[in-house]
């Protein structure tokens, strides 16, 4: 049977190279991207696109009947800082977003799940050094609890229904593609960007704040690695653990500085630091190596010197 599959939240930071990525795989006219806004030129230009509101149950049920749809990538979400501002909405779009697409499954309209969960389901109890798959989740962020809950919903209808989801815990994902999407991490984004057209960044966060993150095309290789993983090697089907680099503010500043020799770094935290505060600061992916073999491949100075040659062209800046 021919896979045939819809990216829900496109738009997005992940969902701009996702959908790229696979519709290289599967064909451009068998991906097809969704979103409440315009994607990308690349995403528009290359294959089919559908406006969708995830909150419109009604719609999806159309788009994924009108597509012949046979797996789901649910990216729509409100991220952990937006969603501080927007209690009620991050609730709202991230819970209902996900029970519309499990239910998919279970009513046997498409036969496969991809959902992102997040080091947010952590929180201050949890160990922050190599966190382990199996600890204390008690997240206390909007963004966190909804990823928290999300995750029983996975196992729940795993067990009860037979929905073959598959998740991941991202860490922060720095990209060049796609803008920030509003997340605590954000900072491994904005500094390249800052640093190229002003050569100063002004950090929310301290300098000495360690947070995990992953480069954006190990986070896609991982995403589309453990959909095409035969279902006997899932074993985890609440959320993974996923490692990539961890680092703080001040060292990705020393690793710019050597490409932008005058760059300023300066820092004034604001509400973003108690979260980070509150997550890990290196995680244990040690399931995910034994389930389904999955390796980082870059490291801080790898992914600082392919920004940075990337995001130079995208300023048409000579390197």
């Amino acid at each position: 049977m021919k896979e045939r599959i819809l990216i829900i939240g496109s738009s997005g930071q992940i969902g701009t190279e996702l959908v790229m990525e696979l519709r290289k795989i599967y064909g451009e006219n068998n991906v097809i991207a969704s979103d409440i806004r315009p994607s990308s030129k690349d995403v528009m230009s290359s294959g089919p696109f559908e406006t969708l509101d995830i909150l419109d149950e009604q719609l999806l049920r159309t788009i994924v009947k009108k597509y012949k749809v046979t797996q789901v990538y649910l990216l729509a979400a409100l991220l952990s800082a937006t969603a501080e501002k927007n209690i009620e909405l991050g609730w709202e779009l991230n819970m209902r977003s996900h029970s519309h697409v499990l239910d998919l499954a279970k009513d046997g309209l498409i036969k496969k799940i991809f959902w992102p969960s997040s080091i947010a389901v952590f929180g201050p109890t949890t160990p922050k050094e190599n966190t382990p798959q199996y600890t204390v989740t008690e997240p206390n962020t909007v963004y966190g609890i909804t990823k928290q809950a999300g995750e029983r919903w996975n196992e729940y209808y795993f067990n009860k229904f037979g929905v073959d989801i598959r998740s991941l815990r991202y860490p922060g994902l720095i990209g060049w593609k796609g803008a920030p999407g509003g997340g605590t991490t954000d900072y491994a984004v904005d500094i390249f960007h800052q640093a190229i057209k002003y050569g100063k960044y002004k950090s929310f966060l301290a300098e000495n704040t360690v947070l995990p993150m992953m480069y954006m095309p190990d986070a896609i290789r991982a995403t589309i690695e453990l959909m095409e993983a035969p279902a006997k090697q899932v074993k985890i089907r609440s959320s993974y653990n996923l490692s990539g680099i961890s680092f703080t503010p001040k060292q990705i500043a020393e690793k710019v500085s050597k490409y932008i020799p005058n760059f300023e770094m300066t820092y004034n935290t604001d509400f973003r630091q108690v979260i980070a505060d509150s997550w890990p600061s290196s995680i244990d992916d040690s399931h995910a190596k034994k389930d389904w073999d999955w390796e980082a491949k870059y490291d801080l100075e790898k992914m600082t010197s392919d920004m940075m040659k990337n995001l130079k062209k995208q300023y048409t800046i000579s390197a």
